[in-house]
């Protein structure tokens, strides 16, 4: 593509976004966000995957079960990338907290933080991440499916990827989170895969090729429920504009930090007493046996029951089987009680109840 058109291509971009810039800068929610994210982290580790997109074909099967059982508001803290958004878009929670113990996670939401900044609409945000021009605003899509936003987007022209990264990372810079150059560089990284494969990235542990059963980012947006209900943050306008409205209010709030230790899920803990907000869903993905390998499970259980919850928040698991997952969702409250019982002696026993 020739430059001028990328950059006619940019421009584009740049005047349908451009009043958004003032709309979000305002330092002093900037200086918060920066500093709870210091103050509730800890020590970062390693993972074995950039764990860009989630690899969870059946991570809404569990919303039908949220909503029968009451579970919204208060607080959400979930692990990972942006399946996340679509839980708390139908949560609706006041705060919700992404905790991870790799750093690379918090970086990552950055990125995605700036593109909700940078997006009023659905098809804008979907254009960033995946370095295309926008359609034009008229008629507007704010009605349209998830499905023909990715096949807009998909035809869409590519836009500089030089000018895309220069503008997100004066946003990333806003937000006042202290980063080096490297850190620039891997969330530069992280972008590229999304610009580079587009809907078709999947999930991809270091060193393994990418399973035949994980889910493309594309089939992920466009996942439903058991029943063929989409619940995705970018399947209507209205899930999009719940979680960009707690963008905006620095209310999601990436953590660094095992979910295990003695930092970042005590200081969440303690943080949730003070202001009295209470869990209502913690998703924890198949997290727990990691755990029960490395021996931290009791630890973990001892910082979930510090959370002050809702008599009906609820913990969301993914399960893995040598194929697809399988998610499903237990009472916190249950899963403390089996705890103090002496039920859960293996990963194996939380997830089927054994003794």
């Amino acid at each position: 593509m020739p430059v001028s058109n990328r950059r006619v291509a940019w421009i584009v971009l740049t005047l349908s976004l451009g009043a958004v810039v003032a709309e979000h800068s305002h330092a002093g929610h900037e200086t918060r966000f920066a500093e709870r994210i210091r103050t509730l982290s800890g020590p970062g580790g390693v993972f074995d995957t950039d764990n860009l997109i989630s690899n969870e074909a059946s991570y809404l099967d569990v919303m039908p079960a949220l909503v029968d059982r009451g579970v919204t508001g208060g607080a959400y803290v979930g692990v990972g990338p942006d399946q996340n958004f679509s839980y708390i878009a139908h949560l609706r929670p006041s705060v919700a907290y992404i905790i991870d113990v790799r750093r690379d996670n918090l970086l990552l939401h950055l990125l995605f933080k700036a593109i909700f900044a940078e997006a009023p609409r659905r098809v804008e945000y979907l254009s960033l991440l995946t370095g295309r021009a926008p359609p034009p605003a008229d008629p507007p899509s704010t009605a349209a499916s998830i499905e023909t936003l990715i096949e807009q987007v998909e035809q869409a022209l590519p836009v500089d990827r030089g000018l895309v990264r220069e503008r997100l990372e004066e946003r990333i810079r806003a937000f006042g989170v202290p980063l080096s150059g490297a850190d620039f560089e891997t969330i530069a990284r992280f972008h590229r895969a999304f610009i580079d494969a587009g809907f078709a990235l999947r999930f991809r542990s270091h060193g393994r090729p990418a399973q035949a059963y994980y889910p493309t980012f594309g089939a992920l947006l466009v996942a439903t429920d058991r029943n063929g209900r989409q619940w995705g943050y970018l399947a209507s306008d209205e899930a999009y504009q719940v979680v960009r409205e707690l963008q905006a209010r620095d209310a999601i709030i990436p953590v660094v930090g095992d979910v295990s230790g003695p930092q970042a899920m005590p200081a969440i803990a303690a943080g949730l007493s003070s202001e009295g907000v209470a869990l209502s869903a913690l998703y924890i993905s198949n997290v727990e046996d990691y755990l029960f390998r490395n021996g931290s499970f009791e630890a973990f259980a001892d910082n979930v029951a510090r959370l002050p919850r809702m008599p009906q928040a609820l913990i969301i698991r993914s399960i893995f089987g040598g194929g697809s997952s399988a998610s499903r969702v237990q009472r916190v409250d249950d899963l403390l009680a089996g705890i103090a019982r002496g039920r859960y002696h293996s990963y194996r026993d939380v997830l089927y109840g054994l003794r």
